[in-house]
């Protein structure tokens, strides 16, 4: 829902011999890239309203982009009985929302346990792990989410911090793949993806989130811890991203779907972010202090 991710990094078409000299935007195949900007504008202004907002609308913002990702989950393995799995995940969904922000954490966990098991019992034989992850990959990223924002002093920074991250990492590899190419990240996963444009995005990410951190109002984090943060969550985002891949070629999908105009579905726009927020949400945890979020910014 919110990843600013423009399209994937594939170098243009050579021009034809003789014809036209290409423009600058055809000569590195940039050519739809307003009605993905238009649509990434969009996104990003809800996010960052409903991270203004906090709360209920933050909750239910990332409720109904868990979900999303939850049915095109379901949907993209083709197991049986889709409807029925959607359904019930997607009402678990709701509860495990409510659950976090109460704080149940503990409870919140069992509910979705029990949302795979019976995804298990539902599809039979060669989907259960399938359908069960499912459950654990929207799951992940509405607890990840909440559970850093619940914090008060911290947790819309942390949010902030995030977006800086995912997106700085995200457009910048966009930018640096079709501008200066060179060898393919992983060709067989996603032939469009450059080391040029994944290198550049996760450095500039790690530089825009350290950024974000250190000026955030009244948090004045220190540089260098929250640029090394920001070059992993920026890496884990593009594993997020090489992973939804994998799991679209091997279902044969090239699109999770298409709600979102130039973007496809939910999972496409929120894969890095998935991985990014779950590694920030565990980091933040493993380090002890009041919430996770203060964990990723307090280093005194």
């Amino acid at each position: 829902m919110i990843k600013v991710d423009m399209s994937s990094e594939s170098a243009p078409e050579a021009a034809k011999p003789g014809g036209p000299a290409p423009g600058v935007m055809a000569q590195f195949h940039l050519g739809d890239v307003w009605v993905r900007t238009a649509s990434a504008l969009v996104l990003v202004a809800a996010a960052v309203g409903s991270l203004t907002l906090g709360g209920g609308v933050f909750a239910t913002f990332w409720l109904v982009g868990a979900v999303g990702v939850y049915v095109e989950w379901q949907k993209l393995i083709g197991a049986p009985l889709p409807w029925t799995r959607q359904i019930s995940g997607g009402l678990v969904l709701c509860l495990v929302a409510f659950l976090a922000r109460k704080g149940f954490w503990e409870i919140a966990w069992v509910a979705m346990a029990l949302s795979a098991a019976f995804n298990c019992w539902a599809v039979g034989p060669g989907y259960r792990r399938w359908a069960a992850f499912g459950v654990f990959y929207a799951g992940g990223l509405l607890l990840a989410v909440i559970g850093l924002r619940n914090a008060d002093f911290f947790g819309p920074a942390a949010i902030g911090w995030l977006f800086a991250v995912v997106w700085g990492t995200d457009v910048c590899a966009y930018f640096a793949g079709r501008l200066i190419g060179g060898p393919k990240l992983c060709r067989r996963i996603s032939p469009g993806k450059t080391w040029s444009g994944a290198v550049v995005g996760v450095i500039c990410g790690a530089a825009f989130g350290a950024v974000a951190g250190h000026f955030w109002p009244d948090v004045n984090a220190p540089l260098a811890p929250l640029f090394g943060l920001g070059l992993v969550a920026g890496s884990l985002a593009q594993c997020g991203d090489l992973f939804e891949s994998a799991v679209k070629r091997r279902f044969d999908v090239k699109d999770s779907s298409h709600l979102i105009p130039g973007h496809g579905g939910f999972m496409d726009r929120l894969d890095g972010f998935i991985a990014a927020a779950i590694f920030a949400a565990l980091f933040g945890l493993a380090r002890g202090l009041p919430s996770p979020a203060a964990g990723l910014f307090f280093w005194q």
